[in-house]
């Protein structure tokens, strides 16, 4: 019982992340596009760093059959998922569009806004699942070994903090208010719960089951750091801001490595 107190306490941690998204109300819009480049290249670091140097490793030392090829498929299921949300939303654009010449402003408007909070609620579902698979992910870690665990949960919370800013701007976009927008952020993240609670039973229960699942959470930590958040920074800045992106990609690693390193050797947490 005391490894899923840890797990609980671990996802709970993560889904209170959803409230930082109340942040970019206080924040201007040009301070966030200066502090935003940071924390993505951080967010990627870190999530690299725990697929190479903890998920990985931990999936070939157990010898996990077919390792390489449930890397690909954790790899291949988010980008189906991540297609799947965005054909949706340029779906709804594109009638949008078509139905410009045919409506007043008035009436394009609501129509606008009806296809904005559709888009903003296929956001929550897309989130939603999302964190479920993290949930299962840091569950199934800490089942392999606490200082795991640990390190995926921290990796996770690194992820979760810029997406999480972008999520509660596409609630507000969407034309929600922000007490629901908080609300609704809430209940997506807490469906990392649920899933921590299945990755637990089913980790217990089914032989084999934490094996497939190591190598499958890599290929969703390399396609969240190599897709969607290092893409965000190859636009062309001025040299000290790429230095600081870079210095801050490789800090998001060495944290990694460092509290892996903290856990194991001077904590002594098996």
């Amino acid at each position: 019982m005391a490894l899923l107190a840890y797990i609980l306490l671990a996802v709970i941690i993560v889904s209170l992340i959803s409230l930082i998204g109340a942040i970019t109300l206080v924040i201007k819009e040009r301070q966030m596009r200066k502090f935003l480049p940071l924390l993505v290249s951080f967010s990627a670091g870190g999530m690299l760093g725990a697929a190479f140097l903890d998920l990985l490793p931990a999936a070939i030392e157990a010898q996990v059959p077919g390792t390489f090829p449930l890397v690909i498929a954790g790899i291949a299921l988010f980008y189906i998922l991540e297609k799947t949300f965005l054909w949706y939303h340029q779906h709804h654009v594109a009638i949008k569009h078509r139905g410009h010449r045919h409506r007043k402003r008035g009436e394009h408007r609501a129509h606008y806004q009806r296809h904005v909070q559709s888009y903003a609620y296929m956001n929550l579902i897309g989130d939603g699942i999302h964190n479920f698979l993290d949930g299962m992910i840091i569950a199934t870690s800490f089942v392999v070994s606490v200082p795991l665990g640990i390190v995926v949960s921290l990796a996770v919370v690194l992820h979760e903090i810029p997406q999480e800013l972008g999520d509660f701007s596409v609630l507000i976009f969407g034309g929600f208010k922000v007490g629901t927008a908080l609300m609704f952020n809430m209940l997506s993240a807490v469906t990392a719960i649920l899933g921590a609670l299945v990755g637990y039973f089913f980790s217990t229960a089914v032989a084999g089951f934490t094996g497939m699942l190591l190598p499958f959470a890599v290929g969703g930590f390399l396609y969240i750091a190599l897709v969607d958040l290092l893409p965000e920074l190859r636009k062309r800045v001025a040299v000290e801001r790429t230095i600081s992106q870079i210095l801050a990609f490789l800090i998001g690693i060495g944290l990694i490595w460092l509290v892996n390193t903290l856990i194991h050797n001077y904590f002594g947490i098996a």
